[in-house]
């Protein structure tokens, strides 16, 4: 089942940290309540945002491998 996203982040070929710092600072341009889409395609970061967003009080709803990419879908507290 797909989640809606109000917005998609498109991070393929990026690396941590950089992945985690600009899910964080698309986060701040969002309102309490909107949901996020992060792709990646480095598997570090699959794993590693989720927990870093987490630690910021953010909700992570999903995290699933599709095909050569991770979605990564949050909820902005």
């Amino acid at each position: 089942m797909r989640k809606h996203a109000d917005f998609e982040l498109d991070l393929r070929g990026e690396v941590c940290p950089f992945t985690f710092i600009e899910t964080k600072l698309k986060l701040e341009e969002m309102k309490s309540g909107e949901v996020l889409e992060v792709i990646v395609d480095h598997e570090p970061a699959a794993r590693d945002v989720p927990k870093s967003i987490e630690s910021e009080g953010h909700e992570v709803i999903d995290v699933r491998r599709d095909g050569d990419v991770w979605r990564i879908v949050v909820r902005k507290k």
